[in-house]
């Protein structure tokens, strides 16, 4: 197709909607669904259809029947439901607009577009016919309103009804008729396609044009679906383009290598560990060490479970850069977990920290601390240090993205729980060095694969499946109070056995406080506040050491309290979840979670990882008011059942929308894709993958490509915030 055939094309897509729709119908359409261009209303999928079929007699449509009728409306009413708010609005149908002998009612829920229908109105409808008070009818049938000219020859469409998501301001019906309207107006006869002419043949996909037809307009619903086929591999090779050539942009930076020194400080920490490292541990970081001293950029994911020793994997790769001659950084989250890694390292360091302080070994490096809420005399002095190269290794929060932050050589970054930085903040970091700075990204949260093929697909990954020796299992229970209200009781008796035994216990907490005004329909929910107050008031833990924890206290308190925990000073602490990251306590054994309904299968698993991190058995109980049976008790007892942080990450994707999982908040919202779903689509998000990656090795521009760089171009900067996760 000639460049000006499809320059042409591209401008009819892009052309807004008021030339073809009515200006009150096309800001609707910009204001609630966010459609503002012809392209942009055509990719405006269809949810489902409603199969019409052969027309069927409404004086011999028989009950059980699915049936689809056209007739007129010969009676209408609307009154209000007594059971819940809404009205109901019932039709009386028939063939002849003047004769009410043989009709059948139609009636529907709380559809407020129905308020325009009256007697004389001509309606198609689509259901199964059944019997209430011996009268025929369809209850909330697939409908339309039929204008004079959708049969003006006494004919009816009986193609598939597309149903589009709908809105109370823009309705499915209003959706159908403006693309109707698009359509009828006429698209040219070729669009361009961002999927190459090679790729759609080898996997029998329509081409754009067509496809847009026939998913908007099917002849017969099998059209539809291979239409729908068509733009979910679209979807998968997109997605899969962009990390592609995310991933070549990154091996084509130039990085300085940094292969260390056999003599170095690493090998001096190596010599001096207490612990023999896992198997999985020495081989992750054979392969990172091997790509630190390559001089193309290290991207690569480290994932394990709370515990599996990805600390010290960084550790030991951060160690050979600095042997290298260049410093190093390690941005975590929060203050809280920046402050628990300052402590860890240099806990694992001993006298290799403390570069020319009393008593350190002469190989000792610098490590310092920076976070947003040091005094400024102590930030000044390690941003000096930086800028001069004395520190060899900054641990520190969004506070080493300031302007004023600079380094003498930045040689690597190690980024933990990467998933609550975004693009622009790691990449603002990556810029501070002349050359790129070697990436290494850490997670706790386990990934499914379908997940990383989809968000994660331009890093390199590496899993750490074992646990450290002297790791214990923990045992995980379900107390549902609803059926056993006598287990609350016995509950703070086994905090109380724990303590006895010299152990710790986390007691968590959803809120920090009850709400000033509670929701009287709502069960009254656990707060740190009234638990802390209720354990104190039981004479069985009134001498118990017990402390509260939370995101409202001042970051002093929550550093002081967090340190006597860890030191042993309290045995129990009433927190939320700011536990859930930055307490590392082996004598931790009891875990109490109430109102654990409330708290998803990841954050579970994840708070559960702060106990048995010693030798000891360790417990942790789920508490629940909810019946058994309860969908959200069900969950509990899947992460009750199992510690494999894998399955029950594949069961939070399958038992939830992608978007919770890969949406750019993360908190639960609609999903961040259209069509795709990464567990069910997962082998077609794996061919998608295969072809993406292997067309831009060989063409890293996409020059041969110009739709597909023009799309990926054009990506809006949302979905490319998506994609870009890693």
């Amino acid at each position: 197709m000639a460049t000006e055939q499809l320059e042409a094309a591209a401008r009819v897509l892009e052309s807004p909607l008021e030339q073809i729709l009515a200006a009150k119908t096309a800001a609707a359409m910009a204001d609630v669904l966010g459609c503002t261009t012809v392209g942009e209303l055509l990719t405006y999928f269809p949810r489902r259809y409603a199969e019409r079929g052969a027309l069927a007699d409404i004086a011999t449509a028989a009950p059980g029947e699915t049936v689809t009728l056209v007739g007129y409306v010969v009676g209408a009413h609307s009154r209000y439901m007594r059971s819940r708010r809404g009205k109901i609005y019932e039709f009386e149908l028939s063939a002849d607009p003047d004769d009410a002998g043989d009709v059948i009612t139609v009636s529907f829920f709380n559809n407020r577009s129905l308020e325009r229908v009256t007697r004389g109105t001509r309606l198609l409808v689509s259901g199964t016919v059944s019997v209430y008070r011996e009268k025929r009818s369809l209850s909330h049938p697939d409908f339309e309103i039929l204008s004079d000219d959708d049969a003006p020859d006494g004919t009816v469409d009986v193609r598939p009804v597309p149903i589009y998501p709908a809105t109370k301001k823009v309705t499915s019906e209003h959706v159908r008729h403006s693309i109707r309207k698009i359509l009828t107006a006429g698209l040219p006869p070729v669009l361009p396609d961002p999927l190459p002419e090679p790729l759609r043949r080898a996997e029998s996909l329509m081409p754009y044009g067509e496809a847009l037809q026939a998913i908007h307009a099917p002849e017969e619903v099998k059209d539809a679906y291979r239409a729908r086929h068509r733009f979910k591999y679209e979807e998968a090779f997109l997605l899969q383009a962009v990390l592609a050539t995310r991933r070549a942009a990154h091996q084509a930076e130039p990085a300085t290598a940094r292969p260390g020194r056999p003599d170095g400080v690493r090998a001096a920490f190596d010599a001096r560990l207490p612990f023999e490292l896992t198997a999985g541990q020495r081989e992750t970081g054979t392969v990172i060490g091997a790509e630190l001293a390559a001089t193309k950029p290290m991207n690569r994911l480290l994932q394990g479970e709370v515990g599996s020793g990805k600390t010290v994997v960084a550790l030991r790769a951060l160690l050979q850069v600095v042997d290298s001659g260049a410093q190093t950084a390690f941005l975590a989250p929060t203050e809280v977990l920046a402050e628990q890694h300052f402590r860890s390292i240099n806990a694992l360091l001993g006298d290799l920290a403390g570069a020319g302080t009393l008593g350190s070994d002469p190989q000792a490096i610098r490590v310092e601390l920076l976070t947003g809420s040091m005094p400024h005399s102590a930030k000044k002095k390690v941003l000096l240090g930086l800028a001069s190269g004395e520190v060899d290794l900054v641990v520190g929060t969004h506070a080493l993205l300031s302007e004023n932050v600079s380094f003498a050589e930045l040689g690597m970054i190690v980024v933990d729980e990467q998933h609550r930085f975004g693009v622009e903040q790691r990449d603002a970091l990556r810029q501070r060095s002349a050359t790129s700075p070697h990436v290494l990204i850490m997670t706790a949260t386990p990934i499914p694969r379908t997940v990383a093929m989809t968000s994660f697909g331009d890093l390199a990954v590496s899993s750490l499946t074992e646990l450290p020796a002297g790791r214990r299992p923990i045992a995980s229970h379900v107390v549902a109070l609803d059926s056993h209200p006598g287990w609350e009781q016995r509950i703070w008796e086994r905090a109380r056995e724990e303590i006895d035994a010299g152990r710790q216990v986390f007691v968590v907490c959803p809120l920090i406080e009850e709400p000033a005004v509670a929701d009287p329909d709502a069960p009254p929910r656990a707060s740190v506040e009234s638990t802390f107050a209720y354990l104190q008031s039981q004479p069985h833990l009134a001498a118990t050491r017990t402390a509260k924890l939370h995101g409202g206290m001042h970051s002093e308190d929550k550093e002081a309290t967090m340190l006597a925990f860890a030191a042993g000073e309290i045995d129990l602490l009433v927190a939320t979840t700011v536990i859930e990251v930055g307490v590392d306590v082996p004598n931790a054994t009891l875990m109490i979670v109430l109102d654990a309904d409330r708290f998803g299968v990841a954050q579970l698993h994840q708070l559960r990882g702060r106990i048995g991190r010693g030798g000891h058995d360790s417990l942790c109980l789920l508490v629940t008011s909810l019946p058994e049976g309860h969908p959200s008790v069900e969950r509990l007892a899947k992460v009750a059942s199992t510690t494999d942080g894998l399955e029950l990450s594949e069961y939070d994707v399958e038992t939830r929308k992608e978007g919770d999982i890969l949406g750019a908040a993360q908190s639960g919202g609609a999903s961040s894709l259209s069509l795709l779903r990464v567990v069910h689509d997962r082998d077609l998000i794996a061919r998608a993958r295969q072809a993406a990656f292997e067309l831009v090795r060989r063409d890293p521009q996409l020059a041969g490509e110009p739709v597909l760089r023009q799309t990926i171009a054009t990506m809006d900067e949302e979905s490319k915030e998506y994609l870009e996760r890693a």
